[in-house]
């Protein structure tokens, strides 16, 4: 099957995956686009985590810039609204004093890095954020920090191409003990159901 737009993840990738994946008119991946080696056909946008460790690492690395996905690219998506995060610095260091440099922000370095290299730079606007909290808060989660980049850049998508035919790959829900993931699982499963994402599993 043909889709408009893949979303493709950074977990596994399992054959239907990758050939729906390589017959896609406009890809999708994330931050160091582990995942492109198992589906390596064009890069359309990336989705970045442009605060804190994540985002100084990307932003701050030749290595990242010379990434395949990353030099072919046409649109670098910022996932953190800077001023959203600068709101949040003072409530986390009294919830969470480890992750004392989560909100530092890389926005800056990555529209450089799109001026230089002639690529569009979005930033995803803070409400796409407060709509996924409300989502996750809707299934009562365990207490968690913020959504994960792979959610902000999905439920922009939906927001960006309501008309467009969505599939996604690549997503396990797994990873930082910061996001929601099972909730997140829940909310992607709902989209599903709904029809307004077609999800290819490994």
């Amino acid at each position: 099957m043909r889709h408009d737009i893949m979303i493709v993840g950074n977990g596994e990738i399992g054959e239907n995956g990758r050939v729906a994946a390589a017959k896609a008119d406009f890809i999708i991946r994330f931050n160091e686009c582990r995942s492109y080696a198992a589906s390596s056909c064009r890069t359309d946008v990336v989705a970045v985590c442009n605060t804190g460790r994540p985002g100084k690492r990307m932003a701050e690395a030749d290595e990242w810039r010379n990434l395949p996905a990353v030099r072919d690219t046409v649109e670098i998506w910022s996932a953190r609204d800077p001023a959203l995060f600068r709101e949040m610095r003072e409530p986390l260091a009294q919830t969470h004093p480890d992750l004392d440099d989560f909100c530092d922000d890389y926005t800056d370095a990555f529209d450089r890095f799109c001026k230089m290299s002639s690529k569009q730079h979005v930033v995803i606007d803070r409400a796409i954020h407060a709509f996924a909290d409300e989502a996750i808060s809707a299934l009562a989660p365990p207490s968690y920090v913020v959504p994960s980049t792979g959610l902000i850049a999905i439920v922009e998508t939906l927001r960006r191409f309501p008309s467009a035919d969505i599939a996604l790959t690549g997503f396990n829900h797994t990873g930082w003990a910061g996001h929601p993931f099972s909730a997140e699982r829940q909310i992607v499963d709902q989209y599903v159901a709904a029809g307004s994402l077609i999800r290819y599993d490994a």
